[in-house]
């Protein structure tokens, strides 16, 4: 027999009791008047536990559920002892799910969730509400809630006791207007760390935060360095993952991953810069592609797939893939590519040294710090072939001259994504190449295609002076 069942049969049967005796009961009520003045008029306790009350309370349904996913709370709120709990409405976690930015509790972290349910329990006993005093009282999750009781019980100067002193056979429950929030997760509410930090899509930013410098959090709570809204592009766990992210890196490389993710300025998605552009943000630039019906990129990787979560201290836009900040030059990426096993970049390094020195010094050019190139990179295989083709051994054996009109063909003077290229001619160092975006394929002087790599992390790669590409044959001039 269910609970409901059991409780409306006890109504039936005191409803009918009450019927038969309320006759005599008027008569004899006059005739004891006076003695009846000294009994103790405090309520029999209820039968029902804490949950089987908020179970047979339908305003309370939207708390039975949060409830059930925690069985070790439902067992202690179910069995022996004496608490205190302050019951919110299901109006009362409609709001909060406003406030937080959220659509369901589903989607709400669990730890979260937990220690929020938590807050409503004080477990040192069962207070009437006039046992409640002016002051703090310790919550079962450790932080206190602040209670005024000169006007009716208020806690956290905000909270409404709407329905006090609800027996239970285990403690008091007291139903409230508003969902308690910890003073630990308070100042999050409304910012934009909140769209985050009360979705568990995001947990692992909100790990990183909490591993990053405390200044970091610090900031997105409040504003930007010159006092401005910000602008947080906000990676989803996916993102982490797509970046090659599994575990969080030191604090120092997660202090400046975090700043490259924010804008010291609110910008809304119809404010962000039309084309290609380069953004400045607390850890440097960042490259943006924002060429309509394609969709906004930035360094050419990350695409924007939510825009305009609005926060009291700025705005959102979620991004599928972490941003990392450029650390080397092209030349080192080249150098780096060329140690990996599988493609190898050796003889396109060995290519530009040997324009080392020269008058088209092209590898002074990939070091420079300063620069602001697009390479397309040529794997050991490419080389192979062209070799071939030429019948040659190895770079060495092509003249200089040769080599330097080969190599000025791969490169761009302007940093290019794939996600801002166009059909049409792109110009090179020397001469013009023709690019297909249906097909990823670049066509050289000569007539000759090469395709870009189908793997992204050889696409994109983001350098201190420009980007790389990596192709599959060697382009050469008319």
């Amino acid at each position: 027999m269910t609970l409901m069942k059991i409780n409306s049969k006890k109504l039936i049967r005191r409803s009918a009791l009450s019927r038969l005796i309320a006759p005599a009961f008027l008569v004899i009520a006059a005739m004891f008047t006076l003695s009846s003045c000294d009994d103790d008029d405090d309520p029999a306790s209820n039968d029902d536990t804490i949950v089987e009350i908020a179970q047979g309370n339908s305003n309370l349904s939207t708390l039975v559920s949060l409830l059930s996913k925690y069985p070790d709370l439902v067992t202690t709120l179910n069995g022996n002892g004496k608490f205190t709990v302050f019951a919110p409405t299901n109006t009362a976690f409609t709001n909060l799910l406003t406030a937080v930015g959220q659509t369901t509790a589903d989607d709400i972290p669990e730890d979260v969730l937990k220690t929020i349910l938590q807050y409503h329990v004080i477990a040192t006993g069962a207070l009437k509400s006039n046992q409640l005093t002016t002051g703090n009282i310790e919550a079962s999750n450790g932080e206190d809630i602040a209670v005024s009781v000169s006007s009716g019980v208020k806690l956290n100067s905000t909270v409404n006791v709407t329905t006090p002193d609800v027996e239970a056979s285990n403690g008091i429950v007291h139903i409230v207007d508003a969902v308690l929030i910890p003073p630990s997760i308070q100042p999050i509410v409304g910012t934009i760390v909140a769209p985050a930090y009360f979705n568990k899509n995001f947990t692992t930013l909100i790990a990183a935060v909490k591993a990053a410098d405390p200044s970091i959090l610090t900031t997105l709570l409040g504003n930007g360095p010159s006092n401005k809204k910000l602008t947080l592009f906000a990676p989803s766990n996916e993102a982490f993952t797509a970046a090659g992210i599994t575990t969080l890196p030191a604090q120092s490389v997660l202090n400046a991953v975090l700043k490259y993710h924010v804008i010291d300025d609110e910008v809304r998605a119809s404010e962000l810069p039309v084309g290609s552009a380069a953004v400045q943000t607390l850890g440097g630039k960042f490259y943006l592609s924002n060429n309509g019906s394609a969709g906004v990129y930035i360094n050419g990787t990350a695409k924007v797939t939510a825009t305009d979560i609005t926060g009291s201290n700025g705005v959102v836009h979620v991004i599928d893939r972490t941003l990392i900040p450029p650390s080397k030059t092209i030349a080192e990426i080249a150098t780096e590519l060329s140690a990996a096993s599988s493609p190898q970049f050796t003889q396109l390094v060995a290519a530009l040294s040997r324009t080392s020195g020269t008058a088209n010094d092209l590898l002074a050019a990939a070091s420079d710090t300063n620069g602001n190139l697009t390479v397309f990179a040529p794997t050991d295989a490419a080389f192979e072939a062209l070799y071939d083709a030429l019948g040659v051994s190895d770079v060495d054996d092509i003249p200089l001259a040769t080599l330097t009109a080969v190599l000025r063909h791969h490169v761009v003077a302007a940093r290019v994504f794939s996600t801002d290229l166009k059909d049409g001619n792109v110009a090179t160092l020397n001469g013009n190449v023709t690019v297909s975006v249906a097909n990823k394929t670049i066509t050289d002087g000569k007539g000759n295609i090469a395709t870009l790599s189908s793997n992204s992390a050889l696409l994109n790669v983001l350098a201190v002076n420009g980007v790389v590409h990596t192709i599959d044959k060697v382009l050469l001039p008319q």
